[in-house]
């Protein structure tokens, strides 16, 4: 799940009751409509490394 903090968005993991990832200053909306869906595993892990990529 896709939650806004101070700054941007952090992705919240139920299981482990933690953040997970990055911080994004921008809104990815790709990536909070993946995670707030289906929450398929595979896209998410792709949509991560590209938006980690960007950030470089």
């Amino acid at each position: 799940m896709a939650r806004g903090v101070p700054g941007g968005y952090r992705i919240w993991d139920n299981r482990g009751r933690r953040w997970w990832g990055d911080l994004y200053e921008l809104c990815p909306d790709d990536l909070l409509t993946e995670l707030n869906g289906r929450a398929d595993q595979t896209r998410i892990t792709a949509l991560m490394k590209r938006y980690r990529a960007q950030k470089r």
